[in-house]
């Protein structure tokens, strides 16, 4: 059996690994010989902030710009890049990329819908969207949300971290395929 036979495909039962051969070497899934058809895929996630940080973000006050402008542009440049990141993922056409955020008294939400028009699914392109939209929004409100947590000014040392700053509950919220026909 060829290493190419070996590979499973996209939509087996579950069982069999897609990407690794029973040689145990990886590869990317053939989906040459698939139909190319309509798929959608939304992913969400939040990033838990202190009131008053999420304060400046809503009255859009934070030193280094506007926050969720900066993060809807990280989101969708993360979407076009996940093929350069995630090493077995396809490139694929992307057709369209939604972004919209939920600003609520302790967090940010983020969720992120990709489409595209092809032989395999989006969904990591969503997830992509979703994490790095919030990891630039955790980098846009960093100075807001350190906390010094030792200091030594003799030394020249300060200790700071983010106790609070959490990004969770990452998760794919649906995911479609749709006939061309």
């Amino acid at each position: 059996m060829s290493e190419q036979e070996d590979a499973s495909t996209e939509g087996t039962d579950g069982d069999e690994l897609t990407h690794t051969t029973e040689a145990g070497d990886v590869q990317m899934v053939d989906v040459g010989e698939k139909p190319d058809t309509g798929r959608r895929a939304v992913a969400r996630g939040e990033i838990h902030l202190t009131p008053p940080t999420i304060d400046v973000v809503r009255r859009d006050d934070v030193e280094k710009g506007d926050v969720l402008a900066t993060a809807r542009v990280g989101a969708v440049q993360a979407v076009k890049h996940t093929w350069e990141t995630i090493p077995m993922c396809h490139q694929i056409p992307i057709t369209n990329v939604e972004t919209e955020f939920d600003v609520a008294d302790d967090r940010v939400t983020l969720e992120v819908a990709v489409e595209t028009t092809g032989k395999t699914g989006c969904e990591m392109e969503a997830l992509e969207g979703v994490t790095t939209g919030l990891n630039v929004v955790w980098d846009m409100v960093k100075a807001a949300e350190k906390e010094v947590v030792e200091s030594d000014p003799d030394a020249g040392v300060e200790a700071s971290g983010y106790p609070g700053t959490r990004i969770t509950d990452v998760e794919v919220v649906s995911k479609e395929k749709r006939s061309l026909e």
